[in-house]
């Protein structure tokens, strides 16, 4: 017989209250004593559903390999109760990869799965190579001081996926518009007009589905060599994809595709920034990049959670769960575990353990965008350190206030031109 320890423990408001990850100092402190003290801590909140949070990168990596037991589902994000009966009842119906499992999730992965295979990603690189260089240029042009996060990090991850799917980039505006309307809708900045989180995020979502929609019957009439017409073209068992589907296809590639990659950018300067000595390094050497890369997103760790539901009575962690109890897997808990990386709280370029970071997931739900992630980084820090000295902070990062995805919004900063 199943029993199921109850806690009221206070420290699991982090997960929720989207405020606590604008303070990442406070917030790694909480989750350091919970992966001491309870590592699998169940969660009873207002409006929401119990759940176990997992702080633990061994537990974490377990519920993640175990994909048989643990599934994704529609309530794939923790948002209050009332927040998915608004969804729902708006006729909005979310069904991306990060929705799904079993069979289902690996018929639509294998849809575009060509396109991020790592000789894929590497045919992508002189095009990498050269909107790197654009926004390198970008930071020469203005001076000696700009907001890295929004004059470059978010632009620069933003033209390279836009490139990957074909958009033209004067449409760019308004998918960093959509983006931000569906992951920064928690965040004041990004609200606008609109007092209701949930307004904007559905807004947007409906604004998306009229720009793919236009998107696919382009792509059906004139197919091109981009991932907008893999997609809008996308067949399971030889028959072509809903329209439902079709639609959360294209907006889960143009949100997590350059989302999550500007925040490791720019949460990753900012660490190097200070860390002026290993900023010096990796000016010095830019073989470091590819390690660096690895630590920044280690370090900054994007992608905040995503839940799994049991599927049948298991335990995790020593804590029997019953079958339909949902866990909380805490990547940025899990990426600064002590168990695992050594001085998990020091950024270090050179970290020998950086291997073990669980920034994009594991198995079969690995994120597919990864290697695309990884190259944007690596490429842009050579380039820039070769163009800009003197990089130093002019003026306090400010972090989103969001517990899904979420980073560094702005960073001001100031450098001298090189030559």
């Amino acid at each position: 017989m199943f029993t199921t320890p109850i806690s009221t423990d206070p420290r699991g408001s982090i997960f929720l209250e989207a405020d606590a990850y604008t303070d990442p100092e406070a917030w790694h402190a909480t989750a350091a004593e919970l992966r001491r003290e309870a590592p699998v801590l169940r969660v009873e909140a207002e409006g929401y559903l119990p759940f176990y949070a997992l702080t633990r990168h061994a537990d974490v990596f377990e519920v993640s390999r175990r994909s048989d037991i643990w599934h994704n589902t529609q309530k794939s994000m923790l948002m209050p109760e009332w927040a998915w009966d608004f969804i729902l009842m708006t006729g909005i119906d979310p069904k991306t990869l990060i929705h799904m499992d079993g069979t289902e999730h690996r018929d639509h992965r294998a849809i575009t799965n060509d396109w991020f295979k790592p000789a894929a990603v590497r045919h992508r690189q002189d095009d990498i190579d050269a909107i790197a260089d654009e926004y390198v240029q970008k930071m020469v042009d203005l001076g000696g001081s700009c907001d890295f996060a929004q004059d470059i990090a978010v632009p620069y991850t933003l033209r390279v996926i836009m490139s990957i799917f074909g958009v033209p980039a004067s449409d760019e505006p308004l998918m960093l518009k959509l983006t931000q309307g569906i992951f920064g809708a928690a965040d004041p900045e990004y609200l606008g007009d609109l007092s209701d989180p949930m307004q904007l995020g559905t807004a947007a979502i409906a604004e998306f589905g009229e720009y793919f929609d236009a998107i696919t019957q382009d792509r059906q009439a004139n197919p091109r060599d981009d991932l907008a017409t893999v997609i809008a073209n996308g067949q399971i068992d030889g028959c072509p994809i809903g329209d439902h589907a079709r639609l959360w296809y294209f907006i889960i590639a143009a949100t997590a595709g350059h989302d999550t990659t500007s925040y490791g950018l720019s949460g990753g300067v900012e660490a190097l920034l200070r860390h002026p000595d290993q900023l010096a390094d990796l000016a010095a050497d830019p073989s470091l990049a590819t390690n660096a890369a690895e630590e920044m997103i280690r370090w900054t760790s994007p992608v905040r959670h995503f839940m799994r539901y049991a599927q049948e009575d298991t335990s995790i962690g020593g804590v029997d769960v019953t079958a339909g109890e949902r866990v909380l897997l805490s990547y940025w808990s899990a990426n600064r575990d002590e168990t695992v990386f050594a001085d998990p709280m020091r950024f270090d370029i050179r970290r020998a353990d950086v291997g073990e970071l669980i920034s994009f997931g594991l198995g079969v739900h690995y994120c597919l965008g990864s290697q695309f992630a990884r190259r944007e980084i690596r490429t842009f820090l050579p380039k820039m350190l070769e163009r800009v000295e003197g990089l130093e902070l002019a003026g306090d990062p400010q972090w989103t206030a969001a517990n899904f995805v979420g980073g560094v919004k702005h960073l001001p900063v100031s450098y001298r031109v090189r030559g």
